[in-house]
Parts: structure tokens; C-alpha cells; sequence
């Protein structure tokens, strides 16, 4: 391996042409780098396509710019804005809070304080290496602490605080139980005391750096890499403040009954800012002095609180029982570096995919971005699957899941390359991914390096691309079937609703369309029903509920539920998005399965092998045998592909009228022959019992249907992630492509579309 390490992110991600991209970039072994633009034209290296492409663009941007090294704030942590400097206390004080720890021990965390690693100065609560709740001072060249006599459990609710006394030293630590039978993860039938109130006097008085309080983690500098913070929470805080004197043990009980306690110098209620439509990320502080708190690396709002007794499910419900904020200590949602260099593509640049292309010596990054129309100029537009790409960033699955061997039915193939992408902590975790306390990753954003974003990268542990290395087959083979295309984004339709899809005759889903907003469906729905046309071909499209963080459409929020195929499953009461108020988990779940509006949903996953379609009997009527011009009877459609030898592979989609499929759907095609390493999703299955594999199961298979809509809209689909990456075969000429010309064509001509003239001369209800 080369000893430079280039890496670097684009924000925005997606945009129009004539805006401009800024490009923050992080060099270690050289201090500048050779630059370009290229055009993504194709990205798998797979020697039975055309390879991987790409086009040099020509550009205004030097050839050669200046880099260094820049770090990564990693962890989440509230900062307090502090200008009065009220925290740098002389005289006595008290410090409270509500916490539910999740991994203590091993390494010294902070929950609030206002403390500097660096010259061992100031004053914060935390938890020492052993495990147990500690409050220390120093004063630049001494520390002196006092810690509990009872090491933490993880995930018990606890009420802590800490009473020093400026003149003695005589300090108080006291750590109770607030443990009930719903809200910690043992009840009260375990016979531990979690409680313990020690009394010491420190031999030492607090002086302070002009530093921030911070809760969560403590301030740190050093040369190389400037200001950070470090000694990070893991776990919940509910309610806490800070007192400018002793608080009487009456005084700590009220406070421990959720009192705020009488002239905080600053009392943070973590239930203020919540809405039907999301929570915030300022943490409000109801004391005198207004001292908000910032969240950075997006702690996690809507989680249940110290006081929650399990009836209320939802934030919405009981605001007040949902006081808790999540810190994990390798949360990222902003590497926050600065900005290298920023490219404004000509308005009159093709809409495509395209990179910002660095190198020095034998490194070299593509960082990728990419470029919609200034003005709608094709009848096709591609939905890239932004949300998808965000929801899949930079996963470990294959050295993290247990399952991982198990799913792609082989032992994972881990190059040099994988494992040098492993150690990439400081880029971020993937929402198929843990935190290191084990709970699953909410939140993802694209303002950060993601490595399996780059062209011709392939899942760690599989031997195929995936999400947008793989979407560029589509790209390539429009191209090599001589249409003209746009591209919008999940962003896109997200942000603008129907009127981003409104100007085109079709749009076409990519390989992955699996995380989608209300939003997003309800602009889909509303275009077929005015006469839209969509080509859905990709498999487990429309699946999750998913929002963007309202202050910054970079982030993502997603959480796991009780159905699904999911890496992760929320706590109890903790299912609800901070981002919107809604509830997340499975459409499927909240009465829109995917079958409602394209015809298909979930069914089946397998990396072992993909398999081909076969014609079904309706793909004979005369109303859709049009899309099968060129097709022999019984000729095999797609028993070839980039995506292990087939077009009908990797996540399957069926046609079931039980779940929503229209039934005037026609059952054109379906696939056949997959492996018991391809078993029945999960949310079908009521009871467990043998034979829901390939082999045996029947709703193991992927489909092909068409369907008319509204205003002569129409929805063709290909349930399947393998079908677009069928169509770079013999140079894009193949059956799987001719189905597509067939299709493209109808949809993007005027008038009605073919086989119309048929519909309702006989009923094809099921």
C-alpha cells in the first residue's frame, strides 16, 4: 500500500449545474495534489461488461492544489455557549443529572463539566476506568477527585449529582436509583443497590482554561490537530443542570422527583423543543441566564427518559417522559473540515455523475458528486437513490454482522484494500452498523468520505458494486441505447415534491431504491395518478421510513423496528424519528407496502447466485405482449449479468395482491430457480418453521408486471437489484435490454400508450 492516503467529500452531494460544489479534501504524505473533473460514465472493473469508464472534463479548476491533513471530530456531545464565563465558578456549587450508561468502565467518560484534558484544569462529573461515578478538580498541576462505591450497570437509570463546597472542600457525591420496571434494562426483581453517597474533602480548588461546558466529553488540544473533544459519554442524560451553591439533601430529592431546582444557573429540559413534526437540536436551558446547549454530531433526540413507564410509545404522546439524549463516542454527522477547493459546473453541462479526481503518486480518490439539469431538458429522468446511498455509507457489515457469511453464502472475500478501508473509524458508521455501545446507527450524512461511494468499489466480503457503482450500468447502457436523460435525486423529490418529476414522461428507479420519505411517496403516487410513468427496476424499493434532519438535508434519520430485514432493532419506545415525529420502521408497517404503488415489494435476498426471468401467461394478452417485441416464447430473459450471472438476483420484489398490488396488474414475467440461500423476508414470516427457502418457498422468486394508472400513467417493473446490471452484457445488446427499448419507448412517446385501446374490453381482475 502507497504510504499517501487521499480522501475527501463533496457538499452539497447533489445539485443543479450553474451551482457551485465545494470539495474538502484530507491529504497525509504529500501537501498537494493533481486535480480534474471526470464524468462517471460506468463503475465495475467486471471484464464481462465494458469495465470501468470514465470521461475527463474540461475544467477551470487548477491542476494542481494545495492539501493537508485535517481531522475529525468523532462523537457526539452538547456544547454550551458560555460569554459571561458563568461557569468558571468560585464560589460553591451543585451539578445533577439523569443517566442511563450504556458502557462504562475501560476508559474515563465525562457527563458534564467544564474540564480540560490538556492542563488538567476546571472541574466535571464523570465515570473513572473502573466503572463507577467520579467528580474531579484541578488546578493545572494537581487533581483530586471522589468517586461512588458502586460501579455502574449499563442501561439503569440512574439520579446523579455532585456538592462542592468552595471554602471546606467537603464534597458530596451521591448516585440513586431511579430504576422502574419499563425504563432500565434490569427491573427491580434484581437484587443490586445501585445506590452510594460518599463524602470527602478535595485538597484542591478548580482553576479554569477559557474553555467550553460541555456535556458528554471534555475539551482537549494538542499541536498537530488544534481543539477537540475527548473523554466521550456513552449513554443517556435526561434533566441536569448546575446550581451555584450546595444544594440541601431536601433540595437533591426534589430534583430527583424531576423538580427544577429554585435559581439554576442553568437547568437544561431535555423535554423542551418537541413537536408532532420533530424535536430540535438545541437543548433549552429554562434557568435565568438562557446558557443553550449545541448539539454536534447530532446526539439522538425522542429517546425515553428516566421517568418513562412504557404507555406512551411516542415523544408526541408524553413529551415529558422522553427526556433522554443518546451520546455514542463515534457518532459522526459532520467531519466539518475545510472547504479545498469549490467547482461551479457550466449551466449547460450534461446532468450525469461525476467526480473530482485527485492523485498523487500511486494514490488516488475520486470524490463523487453529482449534477442535475438547470432546467428539465429530457423526457427520462433517473432517480438516484441519495437516501440509499446515505442509509449504506461506509458499512462494515461483512466485519461486523455476525450474519454476514450466512447472507452472501460464502466465506467474505476481504481484500488488502477492505481492511485499510476498515481502520477508517473517523469517517462514520453506516445505519447498518453499531455504535460502539451497541445500538444501532440513526443518523447518516454525506459530509464525510464515503468510501463505497466511489466507482468500482464492491461490498467488502461480495465480489459485486453496490448503490451507485452498480446504478452506473443503467447510465452507461442509456447512454448505448442512444437516449438523452436527467438526473434528479431522493434529495430532489424529497425537497420539491411532485413538480421534480412533473416535466419528464418516465422516470426510472435505479438498482436500490429502498429508503424513502412520506414525502417522496406521496409525490410518486401523485404523478402516476396524473399520468406519469415509471419504470421501477431495482428490488426492495420504497421499504423504510425515512426523513432528512430539517436543519441540514445532508443528514438522514432512519431507525430499525419490529419487521424488516434490519441489522438493528430500536429500544423500547424509541421507534419514532427525532427528524420528523413520524414513526419509522417498515411502509409496509404503516399501511403503505410498496406493492400499493409500483406493484411489488420485498420478498427474497441471495448472493450466491442470480437467475433469469421466464414469460408468465399474461405476458401473451394483448396488452402488454408489446413489451415483449423482439422476445421469443419461451426464451430465457436475463440468464446473464454483472451482478453474479443473472438479471433476477441479490433482493427480489413479488407481485401480492394481499399486500396492495393493483389487480388489474398483468404478471408478465417471474423469476425461477433460486437457491435456499435465498429464504423468505423476515416480515412474512409469522411462524418459524422449515422449507421458506429458494427451493421450496414460491414467493422465493422475483416478478416482472405492468399496470395501467390514471390519466394513461402506466408502472412497469423488474423486482430485481440484478436487472440493471444485465444490460452492459454483449455491449448492451441482449433481452434484457430489448425490454427495456420496448418500454422506454412507449413511455416517452405521446398519446396513449400500447395496448390501451384493449383496456376494459374484458376484466383482468384477480
Amino acid at each position: 500500500m502507497t504510504d499517501i492516503r487521499l480522501f475527501g467529500y463533496s457538499d452539497p452531494l447533489t445539485d443543479k449545474a450553474g451551482q457551485p460544489f465545494d470539495f474538502m479534501i484530507s491529504a497525509e504524505g504529500t501537501r498537494s495534489v493533481n486535480a480534474e473533473v471526470v464524468r462517471l460514465v460506468h463503475g465495475d472493473f467486471n471484464k464481462d461488461g465494458p469495465g470501468f469508464i470514465e470521461e475527463k472534463v474540461q475544467s477551470d479548476i487548477s491542476n494542481k492544489i494545495d492539501v493537508k491533513r485535517q481531522y475529525t471530530q468523532v462523537g457526539s456531545f452538547i456544547a454550551v455557549e458560555d460569554k459571561k464565563n458563568l461557569f468558571s465558578l468560585e464560589s460553591s456549587f451543585t451539578i445533577h443529572a439523569f443517566i442511563w450508561p450504556t458502557l462504562p468502565g475501560n476508559e474515563r467518560q465525562t457527563i458534564m463539566g467544564k474540564w480540560s484534558v490538556t492542563n488538567s484544569k476546571g472541574y466535571a462529573l464523570g465515570i473513572n476506568p473502573e466503572g463507577k461515578l467520579e467528580f474531579w478538580v484541578g488546578d493545572g498541576k494537581k487533581v483530586d477527585k471522589v468517586a461512588s462505591e458502586v460501579t455502574l450497570i449499563p442501561k439503569v437509570w440512574l439520579f446523579v449529582a455532585v456538592t462542592y463546597n468552595s471554602t471546606s472542600g467537603e464534597t458530596t457525591i451521591v448516585q440513586e436509583s431511579v430504576q422502574n420496571s419499563w425504563n432500565s434494562l434490569i427491573g427491580p426483581v434484581t437484587p443490586y443497590n445501585h445506590n452510594s453517597v460518599v463524602k470527602e474533602k478535595l485538597r484542591i480548588k478548580p482553576v479554569y482554561d477559557d474553555i467550553d461546558f460541555l456535556l458528554a466529553g471534555s475539551n482537549e488540544e494538542n499541536k498537530e490537530r488544534g481543539k477537540f473533544v475527548s473523554m466521550l459519554f456513552n449513554g443517556k442524560i435526561d434533566r441536569c443542570g448546575v446550581v451555584d451553591r450546595e444544594l440541601t439533601r431536601k433540595e437533591l430529592d426534589g430534583v430527583k422527583l424531576g423538580h427544577t431546582p429554585d435559581n439554576p444557573l442553568a437547568y437544561w429540559d431535555t423535554t423542551q423543543g418537541y413537536t408532532d413534526r420533530g424535536i430540535g437540536q438545541d437543548l433549552v436551558d429554562v434557568g435565568p441566564n438562557k446558557l443553550t446547549g449545541k448539539g454536534i454530531n447530532r446526539p439522538v433526540r425522542g429517546m425515553t427518559g428516566w421517568n418513562w413507564t412504557g404507555r406512551d410509545d411516542s415523544f408526541r404522546l408524553n413529551p415529558s417522559q422522553y427526556g433522554g439524549i443518546s451520546f455514542h463516542d463515534d457518532a459522526i454527522t459532520d467531519c466539518n473540515w475545510e472547504k479545498s477547493l469549490s467547482w461551479t459546473p457550466p449551466a449547460k453541462l450534461k446532468s450525469g455523475v461525476y467526480a473530482l479526481k485527485i492523485s498523487s503518486g500511486d494514490a488516488v480518490d475520486r470524490i463523487p458528486f453529482i449534477v442535475r439539469p438547470q432546467k428539465p431538458k429530457a423526457k427520462i429522468a433517473v432517480q438516484m437513490s441519495t437516501f440509499t446511498y446515505l442509509a449504506y455509507a461506509n458499512e462494515r457489515l461483512s466485519f461486523e454482522a455476525q450474519i454476514a457469511q450466512a447472507i452472501v453464502a460464502h466465506t467474505p472475500v476481504i481484500s488488502e484494500k477492505d481492511i485499510e478501508y476498515q481502520k477508517l473509524a473517523e469517517f462514520g458508521l453506516s445505519t447498518y452498523d453499531h455504535h460502539s455501545d451497541g445500538a444501532g446507527v440513526c443518523f447518516t450524512s454525506w459530509k464525510r468520505p464515503i468510501i463505497n461511494l466511489r466507482p468500482g468499489h464492491r461490498m467488502a466480503g461480495m465480489t459485486i458494486p453496490w448503490a451507485l457503482p452498480a446504478d452506473l450500468s443503467l447510465l452507461w447502457w442509456l447512454e448505448k441505447a442512444g437516449y438523452d436523460y436527467d438526473l434528479i435525486t431522493d434529495h430532489d423529490l424529497d425537497r420539491e415534491g411532485v413538480s421534480a418529476l412533473e416535466p419528464y414522461k418516465a422516470i426510472l428507479n435505479v438498482t436500490h431504491p429502498e429508503y424513502y420519505s412520506e414525502g417522496m411517496l406521496d409525490s410518486t403516487e401523485q404523478y402516476l395518478v396524473n399520468g406519469g410513468r415509471v419504470m421501477y427496476i431495482g428490488g426492495n424499493g420504497y421499504y423504510w421510513v425515512t426523513a432528512t434532519c430539517p436543519d441540514d438535508p445532508s443528514c438522514v434519520e432512519v431507525r430499525k423496528l419490529d419487521a424488516g430485514s434490519r441489522a438493528w432493532q430500536a429500544e423500547a419506545g424509541e421507534g419514532y424519528l427525532a427528524s420528523s415525529g413520524e414513526r419509522s420502521g417498515l411502509w409496509r408497517s404503516r399501511g403503505r407496502a410498496p406493492q400499493k404503488l409500483v406493484g411489488l415489494g420485498f420478498s427474497t435476498e441471495g448472493f450466491d447466485q442470480s437467475e433469469p426471468f421466464e414469460r408468465m401467461p399474461d405476458s401473451f394478452h394483448k396488452n402488454v405482449s408489446w413489451i415483449f417485441d423482439g422476445i421469443g416464447d419461451e426464451e430465457l430473459i436475463g440468464d446473464f449479468g454483472l451482478a453474479l450471472g443473472g438479471a433476477a438476483g441479490i433482493e427480489l420484489d413479488r407481485y401480492d395482491l394481499t399486500l396492495g398490488t393493483p389487480p388489474h396488474t398483468m404478471l408478465v414475467a417471474a423469476s425461477h430457480g433460486h437457491s435456499d440461500n435465498y429464504p423468505l423476508v423476515s416480515e412474512d414470516i409469522t411462524y418459524a418453521f422449515p422449507g421458506r427457502g429458494g427451493t421450496q418457498d414460491p414467493q422465493v422468486r422475483g416478478d416482472m408486471i405492468y399496470f395501467n394508472t390514471p390519466n394513461n400513467g402506466a408502472v412497469f417493473a423488474a423486482g430485481s437489484i440484478a436487472w440493471s446490471q444485465a444490460l452492459p452484457i454483449n455491449d448492451g445488446d441482449n433481452n434484457v435490454g430489448r425490454i427495456m427499448r420496448n418500454v422506454i419507448n412507449a413511455f416517452i412517446r405521446e398519446g396513449a400508450l400500447p395496448g390501451s385501446e384493449f383496456i376494459g374490453d374484458e376484466k383482468h381482475w384477480r
